[in-house]
């Protein structure tokens, strides 16, 4: 079973979330990493939608503009690190999951009009990292936990190591107990 690693850690090796994923990684076997910053999306604009439905229309699915819609919807696990930036996590993974979402590939529409989900992973898995205290405002594993639905991904879980920038804190503390919660995960 592959597992698709969505790196949204933007500092590199610079990010704590970064260094939760590859631990969590680490007992993985058939890992691909898709690293955002180095794809560098571009957001849709209307000639890009334009061209994208021009070729599902023709059924033209073997076209690049699909490649990671497929590898996502193919994907039997999946991991997204992302870091907690402004109430949720940075613009490259939307934009990403703006490429990735994709009716016929990852979802398709019933007769009867349901969304269904396309996609073979059982288990969509959010590491995430924060400055602050979150609390109940973690938009961004809301918001994918609402893709998930949508794409037919049964179950999400969410690890995150919070109050890392507070002055005074233990940090190795915070990240150990995130590492406590990632090991229950199996």
């Amino acid at each position: 079973m592959t597992t698709l690693f969505v790196n949204a850690c933007m500092r590199g090796h610079d990010s704590r979330t970064l260094t939760l994923c590859r631990e969590y990684l680490a007992r993985k076997q058939d890992v691909v990493e898709v690293d955002l910053a180095a794809l560098a999306l571009k957001p849709f604009d209307a000639d890009m939608v334009a061209d994208r439905v021009e070729k599902q229309t023709a059924g033209a699915w073997d076209d690049p503009i699909f490649a990671l819609s497929r590898q996502f919807a193919e994907a039997g696990d999946i991991v997204i690190g992302a870091p907690y930036w402004d109430l949720s996590f940075p613009a490259s993974l939307k934009v990403y999951l703006e490429h990735v979402s994709v009716c016929d590939s990852t979802f398709h529409f019933t007769e009867d009009a349901r969304c269904e989900g396309l996609c073979k992973a059982a288990t969509l898995t959010y590491l995430t990292t924060s400055g602050g205290f979150v609390g109940d405002a973690n938009f961004g594993y809301d918001y994918l936990c609402g893709i998930a639905r949508m794409f037919g991904i049964p179950e999400t879980r969410f690890v995150a190591a919070e109050g890392l920038d507070i002055v005074g804190i233990d940090v190795e503390d915070q990240m150990d107990k995130a590492r406590a919660q990632m090991a229950k995960l199996g």
